[in-house]
């Protein structure tokens, strides 16, 4: 399964993420979950540094699926929008009745 922890401060903005494991949905090559989450973190990531100016560090294991993502101080409006994009499209897999069961997205105040 995919645990995708979502760190939002009390003022709700963003402070960062962690995303950990494989989904398991099938075999490695074939897994259109790992392949949906994976294509919308990273990109997310990849546009945050792209578009954006804010200061984040990335910390990434390929083989454990494990990304650590945070912000170094108070994300922008265009990284917030850009994170508010990746969620919507994991939430969208969690909503899936197919794929729930591969996917679970925490919210945690920090």
């Amino acid at each position: 399964m995919v645990r995708a922890t979502i760190y939002k401060t009390g003022r709700h903005e963003y402070a960062g993420f962690d995303l950990s494991g494989h989904a398991g949905y099938d075999e490695n090559g074939n897994d259109v979950v790992c392949a949906a989450v994976s294509a919308l973190v990273i990109n997310a990531i990849n546009s945050v540094e792209h578009f954006t100016e804010d200061e984040t560090s990335c910390i990434t294991d390929e083989e454990s699926g494990n990304i650590r993502f945070r912000f170094k101080g108070t994300p922008s409006h265009d990284a917030s929008l850009l994170l508010d994009s990746m969620v919507l499209g994991l939430e969208q897999i969690e909503d899936s009745r197919e794929y729930e069961p591969y996917i679970d997205i925490i919210f945690k105040e920090v």
